[in-house]
């Protein structure tokens, strides 16, 4: 039907949830916080037993007694339990078992402090039509290693000999788009904010809008960057803007006590 014929696509994954509950996965952090959990619980009980000990025998205390070391057995066997998974978490491959569904894996999403049991399922999109030209599912939760393996596939189901790909900062890696580039694979795609000011919690070039008509720069705070000269460096011509009215920045200063505040709360 010639719906195909452009070879440009857009590539990104998404989390599916497995039938398998957290509760049925087992990492190395999940087994060492499940074994405090039980130690603080057998310490709590055993505190317990120690003032019956203290108290006038009756019927009730005992009743108590017998009540609290059944409890123990119960969290001894469950700590027997847990000491064969991590076993089995240790000797796997990436130290993670799932028990329920075997192949899938905890893997972290958007949501902050949130995750899920299951698959990363990767797919690659025709930028026309937006139609699926391939898919990929893997239980890899991170996206940095997969550009290449979709790309290459996308291009081999295409027929082309080049193919144009876009994909977001979470799939920016050197070693991918270069082996990209080797395949004939054009990939656009955005660097990630891990260093430079953005990660200091400062604005970054995308928080500045330039205004071709007027030749400014328009800031977060709405104030205009006038053109001033341009200069030179490694043999690039590079143009300066700069406004004065960055000293007396409200958004300035509740930026640097929002990074203040942040910093505090992390420990910093």
């Amino acid at each position: 039907m010639g719906l195909l014929t452009i070879a440009s696509v857009a590539i990104d994954g998404s989390k599916f949830k497995a039938v398998n509950t957290r509760d049925k996965n087992f990492t190395r952090g999940k087994v060492e916080r499940r074994r405090a959990q039980l130690e603080k619980s057998v310490a709590r009980y055993l505190a317990q037993l120690d003032t019956a000990d203290l108290q006038e025998p009756s019927e009730e205390l005992a009743a108590k007694t017998a009540h609290l070391k059944e409890k123990l057995v119960k969290l001894d066997s469950e700590m027997q339990r847990l000491a064969a998974m991590e076993k089995l978490m240790l000797a796997s491959p990436d130290q993670q078992i799932s028990l329920t569904d075997p192949d899938s894996r905890s893997m972290a999403t958007s949501g902050r402090g949130s995750g899920v049991v299951g698959y990363n399922v990767q797919i690659a999109v025709e930028t026309e039509h937006h139609l699926i030209v391939t898919h990929e599912v893997t239980n890899d939760g991170s996206d940095r290693a997969q550009l290449a393996n979709i790309a290459c596939q996308t291009k081999k189901v295409l027929g082309v000999d080049e193919l144009e790909a876009v994909a977001d900062r979470g799939y920016y890696s050197g070693e991918e788009i270069l082996a990209c580039h080797d395949a004939g694979i054009a990939v656009t795609l955005p660097k990630p904010m891990t260093s430079g000011i953005e990660a200091r919690g400062r604005f970054g070039k995308q928080d500045f809008v330039y205004l071709g008509d007027e030749d400014v720069y328009r800031c977060p705070a709405g104030e205009k960057l006038k053109y001033y000269y341009t200069n030179e460096e490694n043999g690039q011509k590079l143009r300066r803007y700069w406004t004065n009215a960055c000293r007396h920045c409200t958004t300035q200063a509740t930026l640097h006590q929002w990074q203040g505040a942040t910093n505090h709360a992390l420990g910093a």
